[in-house]
């Protein structure tokens, strides 16, 4: 056949509406803030901690809370979206995220500005998965992999943004109230956002099937007991002492998530909608995934947590040159993303293997400079490049993940599990930030009055950001070794990548769309369809492009058919 014969036989893309386009505007405006929210705060640590006067375990707390609140909220609002119209959850959240932001700058107290971050991660929660929910929707799945390609460029520019914009609008409005700032530049942003939300975004299609009624309310609570059981003797322990009650909360946390593992398999044998089905679990690469994402992320979010205290308030450099330390490991997260998909088309797990390889490298580099150079000898050259490489190493590791756990489960899974992985990754943020930060503030020694005590300061911080960044680093190195658990290929349903369909326990590859619900699901562009491809090298001839790595990792709604209610080329409802 020739190359004329071939490219006439390809079926052209339908057109993208202008319904699809202005509301991808609006959708990657709330997404732009919520991301910038998970770097730019942690340079505005230190000053926080100055101008409130707020305890060591308070710092953790704004950074935790927010995350541990953004992942609870991920799956149940997914679902909720799915049943009432994701169009008015998108509109609450982003309401209630700049309500939040407002609240977070007028704080003046550090336990104020704690409760009104959880709430600021709740918002976050609520409304990001409306982004991909729209884009599933409002896209035809030809063109999906552009809209998930710009969604990644966004994902990646508000990152690497966040940390050089705090430390700007610190150094302009000042250490004792420029952090104040840094949640303020949300509110323009985020009432834009609202009337564009309200004029632009499609209103759900009544006609579409809804899914069941109910939501596992119940086991929302066992699971956010848990967590909140587990992290709170954690980042409170430090400041107390390590009481008996810290153990025993621990343990009643370990409790607490064993009878939230009980209670989702009874509901799911009495035909109920669980928060999170336990037929995930029946393939043991998909716990794999899950663990080696709770560990990695556990290790890398951490890093700007340390290097941020330890650049501004154990070396005293400003906010801004302590955003500016961190432009490498953005610089490579985008480099190495951007060639993530083709990578792991080619290579399965080893993309894994090398990106968790660089990261565990770039830690150890980073822990060694801090263990071995004095702490007023110490510069940000010196970091550039293990931070660099380390942001490769992330670049490489995140999408590919995400969507390799999703290929390994069936595809009527493949929404929950988009949307378990995204939670699973914010609650590993939050675990790890509360374990370096016990860390690194343990750490610390505040050395006698004399005219040697900053430097005595300065040595002593950076001996324990040593400490923490050793934590991270293996944290780092398990991951690394977590990877090899997992299949070198994968299909649908944990089939190995060759199999026929049908083989393993869910769908192949193979399938024809249309048979059940889960064809259906997967021929309008679930998170696993993409997913699967790319973790699987011998589908080339349908290219996983960059955005749809952005897809896997972001959350996802939990019912995917919705996409089959729209033609590609009307003016589609949510």
């Amino acid at each position: 056949m020739t190359t004329a014969t071939a490219a006439a036989s390809k079926p052209s893309a339908p057109p993208i509406s202008k319904t699809a386009w202005r509301s991808l505007v609006v959708l990657l405006m709330g997404m732009f803030i919520a991301l910038l929210d998970t770097t730019i705060v942690n340079v505005a640590l230190p000053t926080i901690r100055t101008s409130l006067d707020a305890s060591e375990s308070t710092i953790s707390w704004i950074i935790s809370g927010y995350a541990l609140a953004f992942g609870l909220a991920l799956i149940p609002a997914g679902r909720i979206g799915d049943r009432i119209g994701h169009k008015w959850v998108f509109f609450t959240g982003i309401a209630l995220f700049t309500v939040a932001s407002f609240a977070c700058g007028i704080a003046q107290t550090d336990e104020q500005l704690v409760v009104f971050r959880v709430i600021q991660g709740l918002a976050g929660g609520i409304y990001v998965p409306a982004v991909t929910a729209f884009i599933q929707i409002l896209f035809p799945p030809q063109s999906r992999g552009k809209a998930f390609a710009i969604m990644g460029s966004v994902i990646g520019v508000s990152s690497a943004l966040g940390p050089i914009v705090g430390g700007l609008l610190i150094q302009a409005f000042g250490d004792t109230d420029g952090w104040r700032t840094v949640f303020y530049v949300n509110l323009p942003i985020g009432a834009a956002t609202l009337i564009f939300a309200a004029i632009w975004l499609p209103k759900r299609d009544k006609s579409a099937p809804r899914p069941p009624a109910g939501l596992d309310w119940f086991g929302v609570i066992l699971v956010s007991a848990a967590l909140v059981a587990l992290l709170v003797p954690l980042i409170q322990g430090q400041d107390a002492g390590w009481p008996l009650w810290t153990y025993l909360t621990l343990a009643g946390g370990v409790v607490l998530l064993a009878l939230f593992g009980l209670w989702e398999v009874r509901v799911a044998r009495r035909d109920g909608s669980p928060l999170v089905p336990p037929s995930l679990f029946k393939h043991p690469q998909f716990t794999g995934g899950l663990i080696l994402a709770l560990v990695y992320f556990a290790a890398f979010t951490s890093i700007f947590f340390t290097i941020s205290l330890l650049w501004q308030t154990g070396l005293q450099h400003s906010a801004l040159e302590s955003g500016a330390v961190t432009i490498p490991f953005a610089v490579g997260s985008i480099l190495g993303s951007s060639q993530s998909n083709r990578l792991s088309q080619r290579l399965g797990r080893t993309v894994l293997i090398v990106g968790t390889a660089l990261v565990a490298i770039g830690l150890i580099w980073i822990w060694l400079l801090l263990l071995n150079v004095t702490g007023t000898d110490l510069s940000h050259w010196m970091l550039l490049a293990p931070l660099a490489i380390a942001g490769i190493g992330n670049g490489l590791f995140i999408a590919p993940n995400a969507q390799f756990i999703v290929a390994t489960v069936d595809r009527k899974d493949a929404g929950s599990g988009s949307a378990v992985i995204a939670a699973i990754q914010r609650i590993g943020s939050a675990v790890g930030i509360a374990i370096i930060g016990s860390v690194l503030f343990g750490g610390i020694v505040t050395p006698k009055p004399g005219p040697n005590a900053g430097a005595e300061f300065a040595a002593g911080f950076t001996t324990a950001s040593a400490h923490a960044m050793m934590v991270s680093a293996i944290f780092a190195v398990a991951a690394f070794v977590l990877v090899f658990a997992l299949p070198k290929r994968v299909g649908f349903g944990g089939a190995p990548a060759g199999a026929k369909p049908g083989a393993g326990a869910g769908a192949g590859a193979g399938d024809k769309p249309g048979a059940g619900e889960a064809g259906r699901a997967d021929a309008h562009g679930s998170a696993g369809a993409h997913g699967a491809h790319a973790a699987d090298p011998e589908h080339p001839a349908e290219p996983i492009h960059a955005g749809h790595g952005a897809h896997a990792a972001a959350p996802a709604t939990t019912h995917g058919s919705h996409a089959a209610d729209v033609e590609p080329d009307a003016e589609p409802k949510a």
